[in-house]
């Protein structure tokens, strides 16, 4: 996915002549095409993320589009005071790329896990929040972002995961997508959330369940009327994210659906309040905190029993 998404903005580049590559720790020979084509646009500094923030911000102000890519837990957690003045405080159009969000670094521990990322963006005012689920999806996603006129905070995973997208959805920001139509339970999710999702409404379908699967790319802003409609015709509701529960996805729809005063069982399916404590595959640690089909399918089976 992440070097999809660099191809993009290396074509982005090469039509728009606002279009700047901030780069922080790249690996070798990374955009190494973007760098002998367009020098000029092309700027890596260095393990330094604040400075890489500001850089940014400062070449907004000056009228460029800046695409900024290092590791996401170090964009949004260690630069986050930098993101929130220089960038949010202004609405400025930076592209925050994030590599490995979620537990995409698991053989390293929680220093490299970026699983409350997404609080930490979607807290932030005018920022916008994207965690596409596929290569794919993210190269849609990309060509839309050029005119986009405020901040995006881009969530990639780890790369060569399922394409489970469909093309001919497109692609807008702000908008959800419906994978599946069920009138029991809906499955909520985004990111690498929908290829479980989806494997979670297979066994429910076995059991004769029937599952929505509403993907959303966008996490703010949220498709606010997708969800309350697909809620509104379920039983139940569950949230899958590669997120803590808390501040991510599912507290942004728990929130919507109070507010609205959609009331249905509802479970966050997540990280606990937790730091990791373990090492290992980005899946081994998924599925040991039951972000995983089958997990999935026994909360929605457990709510629905209750009197969902």
């Amino acid at each position: 996915m992440r070097k999809r998404c660099l191809e993009v903005v290396h074509r982005l580049a090469k039509r728009d002549e606002r279009v700047v590559f901030v780069g922080s720790d790249l690996g070798f020979k990374t955009l190494d095409a973007f760098r002998k084509e367009l020098p000029e646009r092309f700027l890596v500094e260095g393990i330094s993320e604040q400075n890489v923030v500001g850089l940014a911000a400062g070449l907004a102000l000056e009228g460029r589009i800046p695409y900024v890519n290092t590791i996401a837990t170090f964009l949004t957690r260690r630069a986050l005071e930098q993101v929130a003045m220089d960038l949010c405080l202004h609405d400025l159009p930076v592209r925050l790329i994030g590599n490995g969000g979620g537990l995409v670094y698991a053989p390293l521990g929680s220093t490299h896990l970026a699983v409350e990322d997404i609080a930490l963006m979607r807290a932030l005012p005018h920022m916008t929040v994207v965690c596409p689920a596929d290569a794919e999806e993210m190269e849609r996603f990309m060509e839309r972002t050029l005119d986009w006129p405020h901040p995006i905070y881009i969530r990639l995973a780890k790369g060569y995961d399922p394409v489970v997208t469909d093309q001919a959805k497109g692609f807008e920001i702000g908008r959800g997508y419906t994978y599946r139509q069920g009138s029991d339970v809906l499955l909520l999710t985004t990111g690498i959330g929908l290829r479980i999702c989806l494997e979670a409404a297979d066994i429910l379908a076995q059991q004769q369940v029937a599952a929505t699967v509403l993907h959303l790319p966008t996490v703010k802003p949220l498709d606010a009327d997708a969800v309350l409609a697909a809620a509104r015709g379920v039983r139940a509701v569950v949230s899958v994210e590669e997120h803590t529960v808390v501040g991510g996805l599912g507290s942004a729809a728990a929130e919507l659906l109070l507010e609205a005063g959609v009331f249905r069982p509802f479970r966050r399916v997540g990280l606990p309040d937790v730091f990791p404590d373990h090492y290992g595959t980005q899946n081994a640690l998924m599925e040991r905190y039951g972000i995983w089909p089958q997990p999935v399918a026994e909360r929605a089976l457990e709510l629905l029993a209750a009197g969902g």
